[in-house]
C-alpha cells in the first residue's frame, strides 16, 4: 500500500521503522516544524525526521498539516491510506478523506480509556493494571473513531512512563502492519467505541509534577513513575528543586505525629523515607538535585545532615 505517514515523537519511530521494512511504500513523511530545546534553545529534528531522512523518505513539516498547502501534498503522494502516530496535531476532515482508505491511527491505550494527549503516563497514575494500544479508523473527534484493533500490555509495578511507552512502541507497531494487512485482505471489521466508557487524558504541563504529600504514598509513587521521564516529578528541599527518578511505598509510619513531607529515616538499604498523607510513608530511591546528575537519594542526604537536627528535614512546594 502507498501511505503518508504523519509521526514526530519516539513513540511514532517503530511505527514508521516496520513500514519502511516492509513491502509498503512511504510515499511521503509528515512531521512536526524543528523545535528550540536545551538550555541553548537550538533548533533540533523531530525523531521522525531524523529516523526519515536516514532511510532516504521524502519529509515535509508544515506548521499547519491541514492548511490548503499541507493537503496538496498529500494528494500529490496519491496514498492508499494515512497513518498517524503521535504527531502532534489534529487533522481535518478534508485532510483524512485524501487516502482511498482514510486515515488510521496508533493510539497508546485500551480505547476509549485514556483518549487524549498523555495516555501512558495517566495509566500509570491512575493505577491501571493493563493497558495496550488501538489502532483506529480516524474521524473528526480526538480519539473517537471506530476500534480496527486492540493489543493488551500488562503495566509492571516498576514501569515508568519512558520503560511502557518503548513497549507500546513496538506493540504499536506490531498492530500496525497487522492492521494494513486486513485492509490488504478485506477482512476489516470496524467496532464503534463505547463512549460512555470514555475517559480524557489531558497534556501534562511542568506544573503537573510538584509533589503534593497530603497525597497517599502510592499515589505519590505512581505519579513519580508516570512522570519519568517527562515532566518528572519534584518537590523543594532548603531552597533547592529536588527531581525524583525512583520511590516505593515504605512502611507505615509509627503512631503519633505524622507531617507531611518530613523525612524521617535515611539509609543506605532503604533510601529517604518521607511522610505522606494518610498516614503513610514513601521511599525515594533515585533523585536528581537541580544542577546536577542523578543520585542516590540517600547520598545526597548526607551532605545536609549537619544543618539540622535529625528529622527536621522536610520537602515543600516552593523553592523560598
Amino acid at each position: 500500500m502507498k501511505i503518508v505517514f504523519f509521526g514526530s515523537a519516539e513513540f511514532s519511530c517503530p511505527s514508521l521503522e516496520a513500514l519502511i521494512h516492509s513491502h509498503h511504500q512511504v510515499e511521503l513523511v509528515i512531521t512536526q516544524p524543528d523545535r528550540p530545546k536545551g538550555r541553548g534553545q537550538r533548533l533540533c529534528p523531530s525523531p521522525v525526521k531524523v529516523l526519515a531522512q536516514k532511510a532516504g523518505l521524502r519529509v515535509e513539516q508544515p506548521e499547519r498539516a491541514s492548511s490548503p498547502q499541507s493537503r496538496q501534498l498529500v494528494q500529490q503522494a496519491k496514498p492508499d491510506i494515512g497513518v498517524v502516530v503521535a504527531y502532534g496535531q489534529i487533522l481535518s476532515n478534508a485532510l483524512l478523506s485524501i487516502p482511498v482508505h482514510g486515515c488510521i491511527n496508533v493510539h497508546g491505550s485500551l480505547l476509549p480509556r485514556h483518549r487524549g494527549a498523555s495516555p501512558i503516563q495517566w495509566a500509570i497514575i491512575e493505577g491501571d493494571e493493563k493497558t495496550g494500544v488501538t489502532v483506529i479508523q480516524m474521524d473528526a473527534g480526538v480519539d473517537t473513531g471506530d476500534i480496527l484493533l486492540q493489543r493488551e500490555e500488562v503495566i509492571l509495578p516498576d514501569d515508568t512512563a519512558g520503560t511502557l511507552s518503548a513497549r507500546l512502541a513496538q506493540l504499536g507497531a506490531e498492530a500496525l502492519l497487522e492492521t494494513l494487512s486486513q485492509y490488504e485482505e478485506g477482512k476489516i471489521i470496524r467496532c464503534r467505541q463505547q463512549n460512555e466508557l470514555a475517559t480524557y487524558s489531558r497534556l501534562l504541563k511542568k506544573e503537573d509534577g510538584l509533589i503534593d504529600w497530603t497525597q497517599p504514598a502510592d499515589r505519590i509513587c505512581r505519579l513519580i513513575r508516570g512522570l519519568n521521564p517527562w515532566p518528572g516529578a519534584f518537590s523543594y528541599l532548603m531552597g533547592r528543586r529536588i527531581k525524583f527518578l525512583q520511590a516505593k511505598v515504605a512502611e507505615q509510619s509509627q503512631q503519633g505525629y505524622h507531617c507531611p513531607g518530613r523525612i524521617v529515616r535515611a539509609s543506605r538499604q532503604e533510601g529517604l523515607v518521607v511522610e505522606a498523607g494518610e498516614n503513610s510513608s514513601l521511599a525515594l530511591t533515585q533523585i536528581q538535585p537541580e544542577g546536577k546528575e542523578a543520585m542516590p537519594a540517600w547520598e545526597y542526604i548526607q551532605g545536609l545532615r549537619h544543618r539540622e537536627p535529625e528529622g527536621q528535614y522536610r520537602f515543600g512546594s516552593s523553592g523560598s
